[in-house]
């Protein structure tokens, strides 16, 4: 019980932010209104989302430093789980642009840089499907991942920032304001991104110890 407390805060963070999300009375902003509470899932899936690519970059790191079935296997599932909330996050974004923008899909920077950076990423898993030598695989994808990772910040945060944007944060347009995001909202965002962080963990490391056994078997059969 002790080493799934963990687990336990991840439910609760995320019930309480689901629950308060929809029960909790918003404030009224222009054009926003309702949609507003969208923040609890949109922003807190992609913000996992690169908490959980920056771990996967970090073991890649690892495997290169000391080859290990381990770090593959966690580097794999955490890019995974990432592109998983990277495409949740992007889906959750169109339909909120359809509310505010009147578009699912306007053409905006962020937008397009968005999608740039997950197709970067399904390349990461087109790759290592296509080799079968293990060894080769896991070199070149964790190279493949350092490089895809370093490509992230640029395309969803410096590119934007520097061109005219619909998108919060970028163009001047600002985010995380007084005015987008009051102590009421606070209240609940901040626990939805721990949740939903820790959720994205608890993916990635049931599906790397699958991942290690099912190797491990493999290799037994062999």
């Amino acid at each position: 019980m002790k080493k799934n407390w963990w687990k336990v805060l991840c439910v609760i963070l995320l019930l309480y932010s689901v629950v308060g999300g929809f029960l909790m009375d918003v404030p009224r902003l222009h054009i926003l209104n309702e949609s507003i509470r969208n923040t609890f899932f949109h922003v807190p899936m992609w913000l996992g989302m690169m908490i959980l690519l920056l771990v996967s970059m970090v073991y890649s790191v690892l495997y290169l430093k000391r080859p290990s079935l381990k770090y593959d296997c966690y580097a794999a599932e955490f890019a995974k789980t990432g592109i998983l909330f990277g495409v949740l996050g992007i889906v959750t974004g169109m339909i909120w642009a359809k509310f505010t923008w009147t578009s699912a899909w306007s053409g905006d920077p962020k937008q397009n840089n968005a999608a740039i950076a997950l197709l970067i990423y399904f390349a990461y898993l087109v790759l290592r499907g296509s080799m079968k030598d293990p060894q080769q695989r896991s070199r070149i994808s964790a190279v493949y991942n350092i490089l895809a990772f370093s490509t992230l910040i640029p395309l969803l945060y410096i590119l934007p920032a520097q061109t005219d944007s619909l998108h919060p944060g970028s163009g001047g347009n600002a985010a995380f304001g007084d005015i987008d995001l009051d102590n009421r909202l606070r209240a609940v965002f901040y626990p939805a991104v721990i949740g939903w962080t820790l959720l994205g963990v608890w993916f990635a490391t049931l599906g790397s110890r699958i991942s290690i056994h099912r190797n491990r078997l493999d290799h037994l059969d062999q």
